[in-house]
């Protein structure tokens, strides 16, 4: 024993070497084929979490969005139809709408409430030469009269319509509250043959006989419809004129 231990004294000690990585890579191999064939299973070939596959199949990268089912879809699955006559999107049927005017027609009655204006309404044919200088003068009646070289009220119209009437001096006459009752705002109704047309004032405004002629009311604007009368305040000097669209939309 004491010539063993001698024996190794003599010999030359080893210096001790430290492990690298290619030396714990080796050591960990051999640790995880132990645990492997000790407790029945390669732990390197374990699932993903649950989680994380959750997550793939909730928003996968290519997925389309699904569309909504219609009702008409809904009821197909379901093994029901429809009730007849039930549009497919479930809304109610809507009507198509109807013309907001009446096809143009000559007017036959005009009724301006606020006005205190309720007449009859009949063509007039003025001659070339009142026509030319536009000075026309109605009959000597309490009746209104349609210029019908112009314009005509209703759906496709494509002038002014101009309607005139005597104001009578010393007397009570409907186109006297022209002057003194019309208002911007206000509303008149004018019957034509086919139909009524709502009317809403734009504008009341005074003008020299001599100046009417060159006026813009003279301007072609389809639909309109102008009033004139005589001033009341100066019947012989001045034109009270009252001019109109259609009030509906």
């Amino acid at each position: 024993m004491a010539e063993e231990n001698s024996r190794r004294a003599g010999r030359p000690r080893r210096p001790w070497r430290r492990l690298n990585r290619a030396d714990l890579a080796i050591l960990l191999c051999g640790v995880t084929a132990a645990m492997g064939i000790t407790f029945g299973g390669p732990l390197l070939q374990q699932g993903q979490p649950p989680a994380v596959v959750n997550a793939v199949a909730a928003a996968p990268a290519t997925a389309e969005p699904v569309p909504s089912a219609t009702p008409a879809s809904a009821a197909a699955s379901s093994g029901t139809t429809p009730a007849l006559g039930t549009p497919a999107t479930g809304m109610p049927e809507q009507a198509a709408p109807e013309p907001a005017l009446p096809e143009a027609a000559a007017p036959v009655r005009i009724s301006y409430p606020s006005a205190d204006l309720d007449v009859p309404v009949h063509p007039l044919e003025p001659d070339s030469a009142a026509a030319s200088s536009q000075t026309i003068v109605p009959p000597e009646t309490k009746d209104a009269y349609w210029l019908t070289p112009y314009g005509t009220p209703g759906s496709n119209s494509a002038n002014t319509t101009y309607v005139i009437g005597h104001s009578w001096d010393g007397a009570d006459a409907p186109f006297n509250h022209l002057s003194s009752a019309a208002r911007v705002g206000d509303t008149f109704t004018v019957e034509t043959g086919t139909g009524a047309i709502p009317y809403r004032v734009d504008s009341v405004t005074t003008y020299v006989k001599a100046s009417l002629k060159d006026s813009p009311i003279w301007d072609m604007v389809p639909n309109r419809v102008v009033l004139i009368s005589c001033y009341t305040q100066d019947p012989w000097g001045k034109n009270v004129v009252v001019t109109a669209s259609p009030a509906v939309p």
